[in-house]
């Protein structure tokens, strides 16, 4: 990781830390819950050798970013304009922007509202869904009933933080190694009770999958005990908000050319509809899955999201 420097910009009233490689075309990787830059760390080297600048922030809240108090700091409408500033602090008119987890929506919600400054958009894990008919709350409130569900146990400030960070190395250990907590189909969500936590009833390996080594859980370990879990846990704590205040997200289109890359064990394909897709974003290059791979795509798969990201971007007009 020679290769890789990091420094920390202003953008939109805070501070933003990120790592970077390379020179050329600017790519904005952006990550989710709960990860940070790092989670780019495959992506960042390839994307330079191939002639790229590849920039992969800490989310606001995350690792060495500024992690404001308020709930409303982590609205989706203040993260697009964090990126926006990004842009700006480092000198580029365009980008093309690139999410995974809740990464995902920030990009391709990036592109949708802010058209002449994103000339493509990738996402991972989660497809574009535009606006949903309701509150995302109520929409999984009526979806799962009394199923217990991760992101209505996340909405109660404070209770998950306290349960994550009793035993950080532990929430990181499980939360990388599986996938039961964000699956509502496994036997371990379906069983769960009202009042049960995330971790309850999840196994925690003792032994790591191949593409996550102690050392990588070392660091995201090393980076929560610093952050805490508030940060990324209001982004989920603002889902509402957001529909409320970006309301022109039921009819815009993305237009740029664009990617959907995901994982054919992925959990969130249970409750992610890749459908809409087609509509939404006409110009969809492809559907990229990749069999037997989980959620964390690009850590656990980088050689064939390598492959697919640089075979788009070598499409792509360009730049002036």
């Amino acid at each position: 990781m020679s290769d890789i420097t990091h420094r920390t910009l202003k953008t939109n009233g805070i501070h933003l830390h990120i790592a970077e490689a390379g020179k050329g075309p600017l790519v904005l990787l952006l990550h989710g819950f709960p990860e940070s830059w790092y989670s780019w760390r495959h992506q960042l080297q390839a994307l330079a050798d191939a002639g790229y600048h590849a920039v992969a922030p800490d989310v606001r809240g995350y690792g060495r970013s500024d992690k404001p108090q308020a709930i409303e700091a982590y609205s989706m409408k203040t993260l697009l304009a964090d990126y926006i500033g990004l842009l700006d602090a480092l000198g580029e008119e365009t980008a093309v922007v690139v999410g995974h987890d809740w990464g995902a929506p920030m990009a391709w919600n990036s592109a949708a509202l802010y058209p002449d400054r994103y000339r493509a958009v990738v996402g991972m894990s989660v497809p574009y869904l535009g606006r949903s008919p309701m509150p995302p709350t109520q929409v999984f409130k009526s979806t799962f009933g009394e199923t217990w569900f991760y992101v209505l146990y996340f909405q109660e400030p404070g209770v998950a933080e306290a349960e994550f960070e009793a035993d950080i190395p532990r929430t990181m250990r499980t939360m990388l190694t599986g996938i039961p907590g964000f699956d509502p189909t496994t036997n371990a969500v379906q069983t769960k009770k009202k009042g049960d936590k995330f971790l309850t009833g999840l196994d925690t390996p003792s032994t790591l999958p191949a593409w996550l080594t102690e050392d990588d859980l070392a660091y995201f370990v090393k980076e929560f005990e610093s952050s805490g879990f508030r940060g990324g846990l209001n982004r989920y704590r603002n889902m509402d908000r957001d529909w409320k205040e970006l309301p022109e997200l039921a009819t815009v289109k993305i237009e740029q050319p664009a990617l959907f890359i995901t994982g054919e064990k992925d959990p969130v394909r249970a409750f992610g509809p890749t459908d809409a897709m087609k509509a939404l974003v006409p110009n969809l290059k492809d559907m990229l899955v990749i069999p037997d791979a989980g959620h964390w795509i690009q850590q656990e798969r980088p050689a064939e999201v390598n492959a697919a990201l640089l075979a788009f971007l070598k499409e792509l007009p360009a730049t002036p």
